[in-house]
């Protein structure tokens, strides 16, 4: 069953909007915020889990106090546009543990992938994994010196 075409009522957006900021939020306090009892809170809460609006929970961490603080991206471009070679370098670059983000795009290369490592020689070892991935044929990488701004997910009630 599809909902992409369904229209959300400004209730179910601000539940979306407020569990993406705070996911631990009880069901009682998320009520309270929305104006609405707990029960019918909680049967929203559900069908937007089931209808596939909020994919998952889960908590945003500190990279720099868990020692993989190095952000670097990485363009690859593949040596051909076929869909298998596009369909074996997806399949194997969602191995590698340190890709955080993969994005097939548009323009001067194929895809752009955001690494999270450890250091220099962490990145080495996994600019080694990427560049043996079947097609590649081209990386250039850029290595963040500072994160002005980060994902703090969607802007759902900016309208």
């Amino acid at each position: 069953m599809s909902y992409k075409n369904r229209t959300l009522d400004r209730i179910d957006l601000t539940i979306l909007d407020t569990l993406q900021r705070q996911g631990r939020i009880s069901n009682v306090e998320l009520a309270k915020q929305i104006n609405l009892s707990p029960s019918p809170c909680l049967d929203r809460v559900k069908r937007l889990e089931t209808e596939g609006f909020i994919k998952r929970y889960g908590a945003v961490l500190d990279a720099q106090l868990l020692n993989i603080g190095m952000s670097a991206f990485i363009q690859v471009t593949l040596d051909r546009t076929t869909a298998d070679v596009f369909n074996q370098f997806r399949d194997e670059v969602v191995n590698i543990k340190e890709v955080a983000e993969c994005h097939m795009v548009a323009g001067g290369f194929d895809y752009l992938l955001k690494l999270r490592v450890i250091d220099m020689n962490n990145y080495r070892d996994v600019l080694g994994k990427i560049v043996e991935l079947p097609g590649v044929s081209q990386t250039h990488t850029y290595v963040v010196i500072e994160n002005v701004k980060e994902d703090l997910g969607l802007p759902i009630l900016d309208n």
